[in-house]
């Protein structure tokens, strides 16, 4: 993509979509505001990577690097723990949601309206195979590994009858195409109690999914209204969640026990031209080790990685105990 004024591509498209059909396509580049209420200050944001097209997700590889994907160049790429972007696998379909499993990396293609259908595909990092794991499916985006080693994934549902959240376990094969009949989900986190999952969703909206109970959904919290999209988070030990913002480029931190929020970081958007057809934010946050202590990692549709190191007082120790 070479021009803000294209017909936008990828998970931009997909939102696109959703955009035109709420009424809202194109705004004017936004002035430097608060989208919501800025939390107290104290964030510390640093850029790790820049220039490297259109960053789609990441996890981390447990020691101090992370794999990413590019949405619209189609690739799997490593960050090492000082930096060094190298890219892995290219010519891939719409790469989305990325997750590390001991020696397998995880990653779903296929994020887009016109692109063959989607698939869920493993790299081994010791053999370098790829591995397709499924295909056939719905315009996937999240990925969620469990602690169990079941992955979760979303599916916007472009192409037909909206899938909600799938269920795949590696071990056996098994596959849950509509585990959850959530709408227009994005993106996934597990949650701090181990037996339920966060997914935002395309309806301007959080929800709680108990993993016992999967269509038994409630809301934890709203999205404030467009150009705001919520894309992909991820929770604490503490009950905070985490979420990336795609429509302003903003980071939230909401409190899943009351649903309230605020912004730790806005304006994260590609340089604006004057007319920018969102989404064009941020895409996916982490939270993975900072020396002895936590921080968030962000990707964005800038081509940045960025770190963003909390206040003394706010504790990121993560959910999900495998990223500890």
């Amino acid at each position: 993509m070479t021009s803000e004024k294209k017909r936008p591509r990828g998970r931009s498209a997909v939102f696109a979509a959703a955009l035109i059909a709420l009424g809202f396509a194109a705004v004017p580049a936004p002035e430097a505001r608060a989208f919501p209420a800025l939390c107290d200050e104290g964030w510390r944001m640093d850029t790790l990577v820049e220039g490297v097209g259109n960053l789609e997700n990441l996890d981390s590889d447990g020691a101090g690097g992370f794999y990413v994907t590019g949405l619209l160049d189609g690739y799997l790429a490593h960050v090492s723990a000082d930096g060094r972007f190298e890219k892995v696998l290219t010519g891939l379909d719409h790469p989305a949601g990325v997750r590390v499993a001991g020696r397998s990396v995880y990653f779903l293609t296929g994020d887009d309206l016109t692109a063959p259908p989607g698939t869920l595909q493993r790299y081994d990092l010791d053999s370098g195979e790829v591995t397709v794991l499924l295909t056939g499916l719905n315009g996937p985006n999240g990925l969620l590994l469990l602690p169990d080693g079941d992955l979760l994934f979303s599916n916007i549902g472009v192409r037909e009858t909206p899938a909600g959240i799938s269920r795949f376990r590696p071990s056996t094969g098994e596959f849950i195409r509509t585990w959850s009949p959530v709408p227009l989900p994005n993106g996934l986190a597990l949650a701090a109690d181990g037996r339920s999952i966060y997914a935002s969703s395309l309806t301007l909206q959080i929800f709680r999914i108990p993993l016992d109970a999967p269509a038994a959904a409630t809301v934890v919290a709203g999205i404030p209204g467009l150009p705001s999209l919520p894309d992909d988070m991820e929770a604490t030990a503490a009950g905070d969640l985490f979420v990336a913002d795609h429509g302003v480029g903003a980071i939230y931190r909401v409190d899943t026990a009351t649903g309230q929020g605020c912004a730790v970081v806005t304006g994260l958007i590609k340089p604006p031209a004057p007319v920018r057809v969102p989404p064009d934010g941020t895409t996916s946050v982490r939270i993975a080790r900072d020396g002895d202590g936590w921080a968030l990692y962000v990707t964005g549709m800038d081509g940045a990685l960025r770190r963003l190191r909390p206040p003394a007082d706010v504790d990121l120790t993560p959910a999900d105990p495998t990223h500890r």
